[in-house]
């Protein structure tokens, strides 16, 4: 609760960092991958965070649920524009997939 109070009064001895954070490491990659879909975040962002998210345990099925997971509040169009760079991010060309199926 101080820390709500802290954040809404916006004092700046309250830091929040990765290190102050209570959640495990997987859900806090997890949670981070949302929150990049949710601002539109960088290519290289999604990349770090499914990173340490498959470092954590998580799995591919698992980082994927997080769009499906985060669609009704952040809206289909974040949820498209991300999913390519998440897929990147796991090693997974969907262009190039869409390019090869075309071609078929």
């Amino acid at each position: 609760m101080e820390v709500l109070r802290l954040l809404t009064i916006n004092d700046e001895h309250c830091v929040v960092d990765a290190g102050s954070a209570k959640l495990d490491p997987k859900t806090l990659a997890l949670v981070r991958l949302g929150a990049l879909v949710a601002v539109g975040g960088a290519v290289p962002s999604y990349g770090a965070e499914a990173d340490a998210a498959v470092s954590a345990g998580a799995t591919a099925e698992e980082i994927v649920d997080v769009l499906l997971g985060v669609v009704s509040v952040v809206g289909r169009p974040s949820v498209v524009a991300a999913a390519p760079n998440l897929a990147m991010a796991l090693g997974y060309d969907v262009n190039g997939a869409l390019e090869y199926q075309a071609d078929r």
